[in-house]
């Protein structure tokens, strides 16, 4: 007597399993130009190396002989398989059964990937498609189950919380997302979703036109071009195979795990230390009106081809990114003066105060490029609520404790500027750079306002004036009271700034050890 019998119903039961929804459901899921969520699973982690947990969850029904006569899988995929030949879990919702709306199993697996994710210490890709939860309930129509949760449960979002600090979480939209799904995108390290195929909503039209009669499509509601420049989402892909490619990039600049160091690039060699551009001599105008380019600015100086961009969209005048020098990953912090001149704004602190404290979760080491000419001013500034952000922004610079490298490649002005400049941070400027409480213009303005006014030509007084003031600020006397730590040629920031990561690469790895004690949870 053999288990022949049993061992065909599991396999009967995987088979089923991997049809989903049925062929036809497949069917119409493709044809709204998407994959199914077994196929962006394949489609992400390296080949063969996913393993299933829960690959039976589901419902089935048997005959009298106990034969299988049909079987419901859970309609939520997870498990565990390598990217970039690193562990990770991986999940997402189903669509092909009940528009993602989870079933009794599916919930069930749903809740595992963050518990699997959180028990292992491994990052977490979610790909979300579906509305969360149902009017009718888990079990469909015509039910009858307990209500709500035991009052002795864990909260649900718990795990979802405590993840964030412990290891890197992604999330992709991948079709609409609403409700639950739409608020575990954002419980992301890096939300993305498809330009072509997603919309993020917290309640989906038929629910908004009932409540406040306001009649809007998906798209209208929370299409790529809402959530890109207001922050919901931090990247936004052409389509799901390039999100899969965003999500590969990004975990590939990160630690395993709150606790580790992110690993080193094997392609160290290709790019030299000693790497020096010419352009970089010029890339800032003389002319103090002029702008320039800061992204070119930065591809000029990182490992080439490695600067990875974090939520462009939103709070535009800060730039966010990862990049390498020498194959260390760090965070880039930079200004962008064609945004607002560059000016911190109420986004523009959120984006910073989040990024910082996501650099030092996973331990790197930020590299700040300073061209700061202050706090956004005037009434729509003030009705924003800018310097309240600003000093959130503010006091995450400077509670953190990874090792920073700031270079004021041109201003560094007023109280916005300390938002550029780690605790104990090494400090060098170019001879472009210009520091002080205000710059020059405003602070002509104000000091001098009754001679100004006074002056049969005012504007030509002005003028005079800004010009006398702006060449008297020079650099130099900071560099010679040792208020920086240098004043180097443009051309050797690239040197300098692998230099000092080869000399913090013991703080980096001390500041991952004691993380393992004291895991940030924000």
């Amino acid at each position: 007597m053999t288990w022949n019998d049993e061992v065909q119903q599991i396999d009967q039961r995987h088979r089923l399993a991997k049809e989903m929804g049925g062929e036809e459901s497949v069917a119409g899921h493709h044809a709204r130009g998407k994959l199914t969520v077994r196929e962006r699973v394949a489609s992400l982690v390296d080949a063969g190396s996913f393993v299933e947990e829960g690959p039976q969850a589901g419902y089935s029904e048997v005959d009298e002989a106990g034969k299988v006569t049909s079987f419901l899988p859970a309609n939520y995929v997870v498990g565990l398989g390598r990217v970039g030949g690193r562990r990770c879990v991986v999940g997402g919702e189903d669509f092909t059964q009940r528009g993602g709306s989870p079933t009794p199993a599916g919930l069930r697996k749903s809740v595992w990937s963050e518990s699997l994710a959180l028990q292992l210490r491994l990052p977490l890709v979610r790909f979300l498609e579906g509305g969360g939860g149902s009017v009718t309930g888990s079990g469909g129509k015509g039910t009858q189950a307990p209500v709500g949760d035991p009052v002795y449960s864990t909260p649900r979002f718990l795990s979802i919380a405590q993840l964030l600090g412990v290891a890197p979480v992604v999330s992709v939209a991948c079709g609409a997302v609403a409700g639950f799904p739409a608020a575990r995108l954002v419980a992301s390290h890096l939300a993305i979703m498809s330009r072509s195929t997603s919309q993020v909503l917290i309640a989906g039209p038929a629910v908004v036109e009932r409540a406040l009669g306001e009649k809007k499509t998906k798209q209208e509601l929370g299409g790529a071009e809402v959530h890109e420049v207001n922050g919901v989402v931090d990247l936004v892909a052409d389509d799901e195979e390039h999100a899969m490619v965003i999500a590969r990039q990004f975990l590939s600049y990160l630690p395993q795990r709150a606790g580790e160091v992110a690993p080193r690039a094997s392609s160290v060699s290709a790019d030299p230390v000693e790497r020096a551009e010419e352009e970089l001599l010029e890339i800032i105008p003389r002319d103090r009106r002029r702008l320039y380019d800061m992204r070119r600015l930065l591809k000029l100086i990182v490992d080439r081809d490695s600067l990875f961009e974090m939520t462009p969209g939103f709070g535009g005048s800060q730039i966010t990114a990862l990049a390498r020098f020498s194959g260390r990953s760090v965070g880039v912090l930079a200004n962008d003066p064609k945004v607002l001149g560059g000016a911190m704004d109420a986004q523009g602190s959120q984006k910073v105060r989040r990024f910082i404290n996501f650099c030092q979760t996973f331990h790197l080491p930020i590299v700040s490029l300073v061209d700061e000419p202050g706090f956004l001013i005037g009434s729509a500034s003030e009705r924003a609520g800018t310097i309240r952000y600003g000093m959130e922004a503010i006091a995450a610079v400077v509670q953190s404790t990874v090792p920073w490298v700031s270079v004021v490649v041109r201003r560094a002005y007023g109280v916005a500027a300390a938002a550029h400049f780690g605790n104990q941070g090494r400090v060098y400027t170019w001879p472009s750079a210009d520091t002080g409480a205000l710059p020059v213009e405003g602070g002509v303005a104000v000091a001098f306002r009754r001679e100004i006014a006074a002056a049969p030509n005012p504007d030509q007084r002005r003028a005079e004036l800004e010009e006398q003031f702006a060449a008297r600020r020079t650099p130099f006397p900071r560099a010679e009271s040792f208020a920086v730590h240098d004043l180097i040629d443009p051309r050797q920031t690239r040197a300098k700034v692998c230099e000092w990561l080869e000399l913090t690469e013991d703080r980096v790895a001390e500041h991952a050890e004691s993380a393992r004690h004291r895991l940030r949870r924000s």
